[in-house]
């Protein structure tokens, strides 16, 4: 007999929805959305009604595998957890504890996910990565400007005059966002899409403006100039709010508008244009995550932020400088389930560079990995060179649910539960600020087994066990301790299904910020002490014709690497139907120039590596861009991260996947 539950999205994704999950004879049936939910309203995407699918999966991984003469066999439990124990012990008694790499990345929003952390510190600790692929120059860049990156609450956006998608395409990526767009456009809001590529939200828009990829910062330069001319800047926030405006003024000074205007290919006209939208307080802007994935990255999102500082839109009704909300995940304890004074070594790769770390760092050398929540082999920009690290190391642990090309590369795979399998609570810090709850509602197959548990039997063998020795119930209210003065348990969310997070709607109000000084920095100081440019400055990328002019001659044309649209990352493709092909999207200049035509298959390549994949002319696109969805697997012509740089972004912490120049030809 069907019966219905609610329950959560557990996707790293901006809108966390909740769910309406039809369950019947201890099997997933059906994957709906919960009406009740606030925010999402019963309406959710194709990616999370996919996890029925990949639930139910034929293709789950359902026994421990171990590599035994180059193919995978089976084991048991008892065999896998005695293998991986020994060879850490063995480690942490001859060479370290650092000498294995925690590869992880954010594939899942659960709370029990810091228990990751919590096993690897009361070990001793190992080698982390920090940073982050996919948004870790702008959370960077937003410390620096304001002491964190945190946004205005969903419904804010009504009290909004104008509104500025920048480089987001949210109809794909925050769906209820685009609903609330299309609320405040009836409210007699104004819409303005910035962005290389004429998008689904860009059709809804009022005015949509092309922009040269990676040029984002220096439009926001522009922009700031006009205003600067016009008068239109907010002074008494300059005056009473900020440092380091002195600075800024003396920059913009340095470079016309017409030289902004050639570089960005936008045209001066437009830059008046959006300087008399900012000055119309209130103002709400909207980052995507793209423009900030270039070597110039962190300066962009700082630019930007200037231009929402400069006019008056931060911290009133209405404006905001959205791009992540942390003040979500800082509402959990999670230092009580991580315990980090517990390691008593470290050690930090970045994420992006985790490839040339496990190649070239001593004292001690990697000797094994352990992956969790991730895919690097597909994820990770140069992947030629993260398959070359990988296959370095004497020991890969893969946790996972299907053989990605990860898995297909590890010594050991451990077949571990879905989010149906185990009870959790779930929340994103990208746009709204609710919690889910999502109960255990069936039983996980064949000896597939919840993270917890794996955690739990590796820490007995290795001689910390009492550190494991609690309910999973206990584990979440540990988590929820500082928020129990709110009225957060975990018997209150299995009540409620999702509940509303105690933070600020419209964050700096009160004026004050995060910052050394107490206020907005146009000037950083946190930027200072940490040994990078404090000002900011007019950077463009590594990849252009500015900077490299003989590369630009060789590979004309800009890659893009934008998140697809039916998969979350890397997790759905290989449950699409029909099976997935590559597809390489061009602007109309570029099939002109080269007389390409609609499924012609081309290739794409420059000097770090090729890709090849089917013709589909974009309508409206920026002149000289090419757009290759991330995520695709191996065996579906992929990863596209074949072509990617595995530079660092300027402030150390973010990637370099879009400052990208390739070539491409007919085959």
């Amino acid at each position: 007999m069907a019966k219905e539950f609610k329950s959560a999205c557990p996707l790293n994704c901006w809108d966390s929805c909740g769910f309406h999950v039809t369950v019947e004879d201890g099997k997933v049936t059906k994957v709906d959305g919960d009406k009740s939910h606030p925010i999402t309203k019963g309406k959710i995407c194709g990616r999370g009604r996919m996890l029925e699918s990949r639930t139910n999966s034929p293709e789950r991984l359902l026994y421990p595998l171990k590599r035994i003469g180059g193919e995978f066999k089976q084991i048991s439990w008892e065999q896998a957890l005695h293998d991986i124990s020994l060879k850490m012990k063995e480690l942490k008694d001859t060479v370290g504890t650092a000498s294995i790499l925690h590869s992880h990345d954010y594939a899942n929003g659960g709370l029990l996910t810091n228990l990751d952390q919590r096993f690897f510190n009361c070990y001793g600790g190992v080698t982390e990565l920090t940073g982050s692929i996919c948004w870790g120059a702008g959370i960077e860049a937003q410390s620096w400007d304001l002491g964190d990156a945190y946004s205005h609450g969903p419904d804010d956006i009504l009290n909004s005059k104008h509104i500025v998608i920048w480089g987001r395409n949210v109809a794909r990526t925050n769906m209820h966002l685009f609903q609330m767009l299309q609320e405040a456009k009836r409210n007699g809001a104004k819409l303005y899409v910035i962005d290389p590529i004429y998008n689904a939200t860009a059709k809804i828009a009022d005015k949509y403006f092309s922009v040269k990829p990676g040029m984002d910062g220096l439009l926001a330069a522009g922009i700031m100039k006009e205003m600067l001319r016009l008068g239109l800047q907010d002074k008494s926030f300059i005056d009473n709010h900020s440092v380091g405006f002195e600075d800024l003024a003396e920059l913009l000074n340095t470079i016309t508008l017409e030289e902004i205007a050639e570089k960005t290919e936008v045209p001066a006209a437009v830059m008046t244009e959006l300087a008399a939208v900012y000055g119309d307080r209130p103002v709400s802007t909207f980052f995507g995550l793209g423009m900030q994935r270039y070597e110039n990255g962190g300066n962009t999102v700082r630019l930007m932020d200037a231009l929402i500082a400069v006019s008056g839109n931060i911290g009133i009704p209405g404006g905001g400088a959205n791009y992540a909300n942390r003040q979500v995940g800082q509402s959990f304890d999670t230092a009580s389930l991580a315990l980090p004074h517990r390691k008593t070594s470290s050690r930090q790769f970045t994420m992006m560079r985790q490839a040339e770390g496990i190649l070239t760092t001593k004292d001690p050398e990697i000797k094994m990995i352990f992956v969790t929540c991730g895919n690097p082999l597909t994820q990770v920009p140069d992947s030629s060179r993260v398959r070359e690290a990988f296959a370095s190391v004497d020991t890969v642990v893969v946790m996972e649910q299907f053989m990605t090309d990860t898995a297909k590369l590890a010594d050991y795979v451990l077949p571990v539960a879905t989010v149906f399998e185990q009870e959790d609570i779930y929340y994103s810090s990208m746009y709204h600020h609710y919690v889910n709850y999502g109960p255990k509602l069936v039983e996980p197959p064949g000896e597939a087994k919840p993270d917890l548990w794996v955690w739990t039997e590796l820490a007995n063998h290795l001689g910390f066990g009492a550190d494991f020795d609690f309910t999973r119930e206990e584990f979440i209210n540990m988590g929820l301790q500082s928020l129990k003065e709110h009225g957060f348990t975990l018997e209150s969310l299995r009540d409620s299904y999702h509940k509303e997070l105690p933070v600020d709607t419209v964050p700096w109000a009160d004026r004050q910020f995060k910052t050394p000084s107490g206020k907005y920095e146009f000037t950083s100081s946190a930027a200072f002490r940490k040994g990078f440019e404090s000002k900011l400055t007019l950077a463009l990328p590594k990849e252009t014709k500015w900077t490299d002019e003989d590369l630009a001659k060789k590979y004309p044309y800009t890659l893009l690497t934008i998140h697809p649209l039916r998969s979350n990352h890397s997790q759905h493709y290989h449950l699409l139907k029909p099976e997935p092909k590559a597809k390489v999207e061009i602007a109309e200049n570029i099939a002109m120039k080269l007389g390409l035509e609609e499924n012609d298959f081309v290739k794409v390549w420059n000097d770090r590596g090729e890709m090849k994949g089917c013709v589909h002319i974009m309508k409206i696109a920026h002149p000289d861009t090419i757009n290759i969805d991330e995520g695709i697997w191996t065996k579906f012509g992929g990863p596209v991260n074949n072509l990617t740089s595995s530079r660092e972004s300027d402030n150390g912490l973010g990637s370099t996947l879009y400052d990208c120049l390739v070539n491409i030809e007919k085959v």
